[in-house]
């Protein structure tokens, strides 16, 4: 892997995400030597990943070169690759480009989509993790337009232009609201030989509410704001298959259709190698003791959506989300550096400051601890903490543009089929 010998402890870090990226900010300008590896060269700004998919933002708007970000830190790291196996015995980790020992490792590998087994729908339905697999998305959109342009065939027509959600977590919602804006104002003007009523937005949640988890005047109120948007909202109701045209659920109401997103759950993207009895089976993620530390080993931590860390509040570890994230890789690196000076280490409490999903322009719910609201005030606080929660100025700045844009125009400029994918094995561009 070419990286130098050196007298300092390493600290290895899998994942540059927002748990890995905390842990790496916070052991810098240390005595210490840090190697961060992830399969990309860049942080992704995952909350934002659905206005790429649906044409709101370019792709590089919410990403940031990993490189960039401790290209002038001293005794800092980064190779591109993914890693294989952990060998803990030998304290080393195997990669597709070789291997290299560590005296910490960090895994912030985060998470990726839950097909909960479902092998037919995890063939055909659309993930929405990464930025390749949001490209994705925006060009099955336009392309199933495009094709509904040419068919003479009513059915397969309306099967192109129906538009499948499954979940109704903030992903799901935030995803509806904006494909039901893209009908409202952007694509009669694209497709004026098109009837746009024939699009039909469906949003699945196999529970009683949606944005379970938020209040219930968030989740209700998120609701009446879909409904006015033209979604529609399918509550206890679960999707058991889906084989490319038709998705079958556990009801009576099947739909025809060629899109289904699956936003329906997610799991741990574990790394091969550590016992299986630390690992959670189901979920995929690595138990953990109040420091992070990855039950059964001293020196290999879990942080962010990887790990679980039980407690009476949270029985099933913490929310997979970004400030659980950030916290425990704060925290780890400051224990990090106390276990180096022989210092006790600090347990980790979550701090919750809150969650919130907006809907659409002007649309928008916040829970914070200590006050609930919805409606305008809450799509500025949404965009304000969105906005300044982003790496890199040039991103504040072109993200800033965009919403104003947009905002102003009532205009989604980035609709554009960069990379063709219908025409493609479904498999090509799982990133």
């Amino acid at each position: 892997m070419n990286i130098p010998q050196t007298s300092f402890p390493r600290v290895v870090i899998i994942g540059g995400g927002f748990a890995g990226l905390a842990a790496a900010k916070g052991l810098e300008k240390q005595e210490l030597q840090v190697v961060l590896i992830d399969k990309h060269n860049y942080h992704t700004f995952q909350p934002l990943l659905y206005q790429v998919a649906t044409g709101g933002l370019e792709p590089d708007s919410i990403a940031f070169p990993l490189r960039k970000r401790f290209n002038d830190v001293e005794n800092y790291y980064f190779r591109l690759a993914e890693v294989t196996n952990v060998n803990s015995e030998k304290n080393e980790i195997e990669t597709t480009i070789g291997s290299l020992e560590y005296d910490h490792l960090i895994i912030a590998t985060g998470s990726t989509t839950n097909f909960f087994g479902n092998k037919n729908v995890e063939n055909f339905a659309m993930e929405m993790k990464s930025i390749p697999q949001s490209l994705n998305i925006r060009s099955l959109i336009l392309e199933n337009f495009e094709e509904a342009l040419l068919t003479s065939d009513l059915e397969e027509r309306k099967a192109l232009m129906n538009f499948v959600i499954v979940g109704g977590g903030p992903t799901g919602v935030e995803l509806a609201g904006a494909l039901a804006e893209m009908k409202k104002g952007i694509l009669p003007k694209d497709y004026p030989d098109l009837d746009i009523r024939l699009m039909k937005i469906n949003l699945i949640q196999s529970s009683g509410e949606i944005l379970k988890g938020m209040s219930d005047k968030a989740s209700e109120k998120a609701e009446d704001f879909l409904v006015k948007l033209g979604v529609d909202v399918w509550k206890n109701l679960r999707v058991l298959d889906y084989d490319g045209k038709k998705v079958t659920t556990n009801g009576e109401d099947h739909f025809r259709a060629e899109t289904v997103i699956w936003a329906a759950g997610v799991k741990g993207e574990s790394v091969s190698g550590l016992q299986n009895e630390c690992l959670i089976e189901r979920a995929n993620r690595f138990k953990v003791d109040e420091f992070n530390s990855v039950i059964g080993y001293k020196n290999v931590y879990a942080i962010g959506d990887v790990a679980c860390m039980k407690s009476e509040k949270y029985p099933y570890g913490h929310p997979m989300m970004a400030q659980p994230a950030i916290q425990q890789g704060r925290l780890l690196a400051k224990n990090i550096l106390l276990g180096l000076n022989g210092e006790s280490l600090k347990e980790f409490e979550y701090n919750d400051k809150g969650s919130m999903a907006t809907i659409g322009r002007n649309k928008a719910v916040v829970d914070l601890p200590k006050w609930k609201f919805q409606g305008v005030f809450a799509w500025f606080v949404w965009m304000f903490v969105h906005l300044f929660s982003l790496i890199g100025f040039r991103n504040k700045a072109i993200v800033f543009m965009n919403w104003v844009y947009n905002y102003i125009r009532f205009d989604r400029e980035t609709r554009l089929i960069i990379r063709p994918y219908k025409n493609k094995n479904k498999h090509s561009f799982k990133e």
